[in-house]
């Protein structure tokens, strides 16, 4: 996103956001028509994804992938549950654990794990994968529905948002480590970035009328963090 701002001005941003959470930032697809897209779309995943990536990664059951990918695209935004998904697959939790590993390594999916650092109650030991395009994620589940007619927008932003933070970062230069944040109890942060010490949390919501709600179990454990909401109305600040 802030590489397409820099190229082609902010003025084209807005004008596609909705776009962008349907069809991703892929360079071949951002110009093209909505049926287009689609069809490139899902041209790429057959291509790239089923054949170029796993034929090059040496994986033969193509199909488990396939439908690893759309369980993945399921769950976007909610904690993964490994044993879940093998016993959902027909696999042992270990090679679930290595095609997500090749996945990410193919830069197809990323994860973020839990942060603790101080309260027992807080949750560490799972984990969240995202897609690096949200037209690959939709491509994957067929779903190209405009946005107002969809019940994934909030899972679609958080997605979204993340990716752009971490391009963010890429070409800025900076380094951090990025996690989210849950307790037991369901008190919970979207995303966290963790530089020299410091806490930044953002909270990501598509619609600016709703506010978010920072736990204070989370500002009285770290103090001097930060939480912010990332919503249609500022995200220019916090992506681009």
């Amino acid at each position: 996103l802030q590489e397409l701002a820099g190229k082609s001005g902010y003025s084209i941003i807005e004008p596609q956001l909705n776009n962008f959470l349907r069809f991703g930032l892929y360079p071949s697809i951002i110009d093209l028509s909505e049926r287009d897209a689609q069809i490139q779309l899902q041209e790429l995943v057959s291509s790239y994804l089923y054949r170029d990536v796993l034929a090059y990664i040496g994986v033969k059951r193509s199909k488990m992938v396939s439908d690893l990918l759309r369980l993945l695209a399921l769950q976007v935004g909610n904690e993964v549950s490994y044993p879940e998904l093998g016993t959902i697959l027909g696999l042992d939790r270990r090679t679930v654990l290595s095609y997500i590993d090749i996945l990410e390594q193919s830069f197809v999916v990323f994860t973020l794990s839990g942060f603790s650092r101080n309260l027992r109650k807080e949750v560490s030991k799972t984990q969240k994968i995202y897609f690096y395009d949200m037209g690959v994620r939709n491509a994957l589940l067929q779903a190209f529905a405009p946005l107002s007619l969809r019940n994934d927008v909030g899972a679609l932003w958080e997605n979204f948002c993340i990716v752009e933070r971490l391009k963010k970062a890429n070409n800025t230069g900076l380094t951090n480590n990025r996690y989210f944040w849950r307790t037991y109890d369901k008190k919970e942060i979207d995303y966290i970035e963790e530089r020299d010490g410091i806490l930044s949390g953002f909270e990501f919501k598509w619609n600016p009328k709703r506010s978010m709600r920072v736990p204070k179990e989370f500002l009285d454990t770290y103090p001097g963090s930060t939480v912010e909401q990332v919503d249609r109305g500022n995200y220019w600040r916090h992506l681009l």
